[in-house]
This record gives structure tokens, sequence and C-alpha cells, in this order.
């Protein structure tokens, strides 16, 4: 009697097409159903089916896989933890992308948080081989199929490296036994991270500056600049050149700031957030006009008096810094007070609009050595 076919797992186009590779690649038949032909690329409630006597095997190759595993298995489940906090880490296995790795483990054992580690990835429309015309649809000709398979293989295997990589760290006290799951996402970078951060809602993103592929030693990321101007929670940006540092070791921080009542509820928030956590603030506000130096260094000082009435127990600082020749005074400044991380809202029309435009902010995130955190 035949074996009859049953459904592993009902996945996303991109997920299928991985799961199948792996399954082939362990010599177990699997084929895909339910996939829009014309977009398939936008299909989801695909089925993996097999073999039922390839089940248990199948069964323990996921099992073996931490990143599978928690893709087709508890996918299923329910989540008992959808109010424990979130950090995000997006990952592209560059060891910029790993340093935030490092941090954001860090943090989120600070905030008693899970963390969620992101990968995107793009690839062209895989599809196997069809009967009729595949140009008008776009679909790539059959011959590419097996640079397609190696490209997903690729992935799958850095996910797991990646993974071992983690366990590794907490079996040896690295890391602390924080709960972890891999996410894998297909598309672009930037749009996959925001999409899944208004989904798990998590404290803070914690991303490196610079992706695998960027060329352009001059410009933050585009994916990073992407996700500090729309992200809808904390941003820890880590520049490529920044020295390792775990949160323990973040003591003095810089809080930029133009005078404007969100300065001090995002400071409010950084405060609250990190409760535990003792910081020296240095506040300071970019000088555009002579004129307004004394004024601005008045407002500056009732600040530090109102934030020292509300929080006794930290240790507050003011400074100025003349626009021109920005980068160069912001750098010496940052090296002659030993500043950990820079601090910064983005909200439309304020400091971040000035020191973070795209032509400034590309270059400053380079420039410096020094991580940012972007306040919401």
């Amino acid at each position: 009697m035949e074996d009859k076919l049953v459904t592993l797992a009902i996945l996303t186009y991109s997920k299928a097409q991985i799961l199948k590779t792996v399954l082939e690649n362990e010599g177990i038949e699997a084929y895909i159903h339910n996939v829009n032909l014309i977009q398939p690329i936008i299909s989801s409630g695909v089925r993996v089916r097999i073999k039922e006597s390839d089940l248990p095997h199948a069964l323990k190759i996921i099992e073996s896989s931490s990143w599978l595993a928690s893709e087709v298995l508890e996918e299923k489940k329910v989540d008992k933890n959808q109010g424990a906090p979130k950090v995000l880490i997006p990952i592209d296995f560059s060891s910029y992308s790993l340093k935030a790795c490092d941090m954001g483990f860090d943090i989120a054992a600070k905030l008693n948080a899970e963390v969620t580690l992101l990968h995107v990835y793009f690839s062209p429309i895989f599809i196997p081989s069809l009967h009729y015309d595949i140009d008008s649809y776009q679909i790539p000709p059959i011959e590419d199929v097996t640079s397609m398979k190696g490209m997903l293989e690729n992935v799958h295997n850095q996910l797991n490296d990646l993974t071992k990589r983690v366990d590794e760290k907490i079996e040896k006290g690295e890391y602390a036994p924080v709960k972890y799951k891999c996410v894998l996402r297909e598309g672009i970078p930037e749009e996959e991270i925001l999409q899944i951060a208004r989904s798990i809602k998590p404290v803070i993103i914690v991303m490196g500056t610079r992706g695998q592929s960027q060329k352009d030693l001059d410009l933050i990321g585009s994916v990073t600049a992407e996700v500090i101007d729309r992200s809808p929670c904390f941003v820890y940006a880590i520049p490529e050149n920044a020295p390792y540092k775990n949160f323990d070791d973040i003591h003095n921080v810089a809080l930029f700031t133009s005078f404007d009542q969100r300065d001090l509820l995002a400071f409010d928030s950084l405060i609250t957030t990190f409760l535990h956590h003792n910081f020296k603030i240095s506040f300071i506000h970019i000088n555009a006009h002579e004129e307004k130096r004394a004024w601005n260094e008045v407002k500056l000082a009732g600040i530090k008096e109102y934030f020292k009435k509300q929080y006794p127990d930290l240790e507050f600082s003011y400074s100025t810094i003349e626009e021109e020749n920005l980068l160069d005074n912001l750098d010496k400044y940052l090296s002659e007070n030993n500043i950990d991380v820079m601090c910064t809202t983005n909200y439309k029309r304020n400091v971040f609009a000035r020191l973070f435009n795209p032509s400034m902010a590309r270059k400053m995130i380079f420039h410096s050595k020094t991580p940012i955190l972007i306040i919401k």
C-alpha cells in the first residue's frame, strides 16, 4: 500500500521552502501545497507534507534545530509569556550584529526580558518547475533552483550556528539564562524589523550600525537609520568601532536637549525603564546663536535642578556645544568626558532633526565610537 502524505507544518512560503530544503537534504521527500503560483512569495498557510512513515525522522530533525523547533513546533502553541518584556535583536551574522547580540542579552537580563533574534533575508521567488510559460510572472528559470536552494540551506545553517553559539554562551555563563527564540522573515530588512516590533512590542531594539554588505564607511547603515526614525520603542545603535561594554559598564550618559517639555518626558522614560541602574547624566544643548548662549545656560541649569529634585540619587551636569564644527566639537566632548552612550529623542523638529539629519547622522555614527540610544 502506498504511504499516505501527512501535513508536517503550515507555514509562510519562505519558511516552507527552507523546511523543505532541510528535509530533502536529510533524505526525506517533502511536498509543498496551497501555494499561490502567481504570487508565491506572499503565500501564507502553505502546507509542508511528507510521507507518514517519515514523520518520526522529520520531527527529530526539527527538534534538533533550535530555530526550526521554535518556528514549526511552537507556532501552534499559545505563548504563555506574552506579557513578558521583550528585547528585539536584528541579526545579519556580521560581527557588528553579533556585538549587538552580546549587549542585547545583557540588557534583557537586567530587564528580566525575553530575547527575539530576528534574521531577515531577501531572495528571488523560489518555485518548482511549472508546465507553462513563467516569463510573464517574473519567476526565475528552473536552472536557478539549485543556487536558491543553496541560499536557503545557508540561512538555515547560519541560524543553527547562531543558536549553538547562544546556547554555549549561556552554558558557560557568558550570557544570563535568558529565554530566547529565533525568528526568520523574508523581505526588506527595515520593514520586517519594524513590523515585528509593532507586533511583539519590545522595550528596546538593539542593533549594529553596519550590515554585512555595507561598503561606505561614512554612512550609517540605511536599515539602522530607518529603524531609528520609525521605531515605536527605544533603539540602541552600536557603531562598528565601538569597544564592547556590557550594561554595567555604562556610567556616563549624555542627553541632548532642545529645552522642549518632551525632553523632560523622554528623560523620565529613560530613568523609569532602567530604574535600577544609576547613570551620571550630562545634559547637552547645541548652541546655534551666540546671543542666546547665556539664556540657554540658564535653562540648562533649570533642567538640572528640576531633575535633581525628582531624582536626588542621580548625578547631573550640563554643557553646551557650538554648532559650528559640530562633529569635531561633539567628538571632543565625548572623549574628554568619557561618555558611554549618547541619548536623544526622535520627535520631529528637535535636536534629532538637526544633529541626526540624513547627512550629519550617517557621518556621526561612524565618526564616533559611542553608541546612541534613541528614547521613545
